[in-house]
């Protein structure tokens, strides 16, 4: 595979605009699989009628949204006006969500800035019908901080839900061995220690997740341009905890698809939206690759690479030299 990274997109408007050219869809119009299991729109999650066209009537078990960190389409917005913004897609969520159902939401929480919008978001949630549940946190192996505060590691996320929702607990073992002793408690009149007691010899992920890869670009699933890309294994995890087999999973932010590529794997059927025409192709592409090759991403390629590569001022934007300046070695650099 060529090393033919790309810069984030959210912060590149002219490449997102000029790739906008090669998206099969445009604002208000949906894609439709072949084999008939997914939905992506490329739609406003604000708009209610655009939603309406995404479900036609269907109600899901499971929503899995990672909105935009006090984003409304790419512009900063002041945390009341983003906290308004999240009302109203919750609302549409919980509209479109069956009688017992689940929903998780990623969300940031600037150390630099009053925590927020987590702090808010969690507050607008108590004014909701949904019940919390859990909150997840699920630590980077790479972080951000000085010299002068304790480094930023973690990624939340949290777990509502609606009615009395199917939970999977087979779904939350990890692969991480059991090894701690100690534990002791009568159980029918006999003293165990905690291994004794469990159904498994290895540990629970419980709300502190710390045996998931954060995604970079020598991981087969990263889509370069997609920043904060969230791993596979934790959608796998939720989908596999909080739904069965041809179940319906809804997300309003496909940015870079993990929700739907999870959703195939697990044989789930997923309908998705995002806001931008250029994240929608991302998801569709990123769905028809692991179909064609079973890879789940482009490494350190990119979803656009034969038509960046075909157009000078593309791969100017991108950042590529061009092809004559390359050496071998790096124009073929990979597997």
């Amino acid at each position: 595979m060529k090393n033919t990274p790309i810069p984030r997109l959210d912060q590149n408007a002219e490449l997102r605009n000029r790739l906008t050219k090669f998206c099969r869809l445009k604002p208000g119009q949906i894609w439709e699989d072949p084999l008939g299991k997914h939905r992506v729109g490329c739609l406003d999650c604000s708009l209610a009628e655009q939603v309406s066209a995404l479900m036609t009537d269907q109600s899901a078990c499971l929503a899995v949204h990672d909105p935009p960190y006090n984003l409304v389409a790419f512009d900063v917005r002041s945390v009341d006006e983003y906290i308004r913004w999240c009302h109203g897609w919750i609302a549409k969520t919980y509209d479109f969500l069956s009688t017992n159902s689940a929903m998780y939401v990623w969300l940031g929480a600037d150390q630099n800035d009053g925590f927020q919008p987590l702090p808010d978001f969690m507050m607008m949630m108590r004014r909701t019908e949904f019940k919390a549940r859990s909150f997840l946190t699920v630590r980077n192996q790479r972080g951000y901080g000085t010299q002068r505060n304790w480094m930023c590691v973690r990624q939340e996320l949290l777990y509502y839900t609606k009615g009395m929702p199917f939970f999977n607990v087979d779904a939350e073992y990890t692969d991480i061995p059991k090894i701690l002793r100690g534990y002791y408690k009568e159980v029918n009149g006999a003293i165990t220690e905690n291994l004794e007691r469990s159904n498994s010899e290895n540990i629970r992920a419980g709300n502190v997740w710390v045996d998931i890869q954060q995604v970079f670009y020598r991981m087969e699933e990263n889509v370069n341009g997609c920043y904060a890309q969230k791993p596979l294994k934790s959608y796998e995890r939720i989908i596999a905890a909080s739904s069965k087999e041809t179940d319906l999973i809804i997300d309003w932010f496909a940015h870079s698809g993990s929700t739907l590529v999870a959703a195939e794997k697990l044989k789930r059927r997923c309908f998705t939206m995002d806001i931008d025409p250029v994240f929608c192709e991302i998801t569709i592409r990123r769905l028809e690759r692991l179909r064609a090759t079973g890879k789940s991403g482009w490494q350190n390629a990119n979803p656009f690479q034969e038509e960046i590569e075909a157009d000078p001022a593309l791969r100017r934007l991108a950042g590529h030299p061009e092809p004559e300046t390359l050496g071998q070695h790096e124009l073929f650099a990979g597997t």
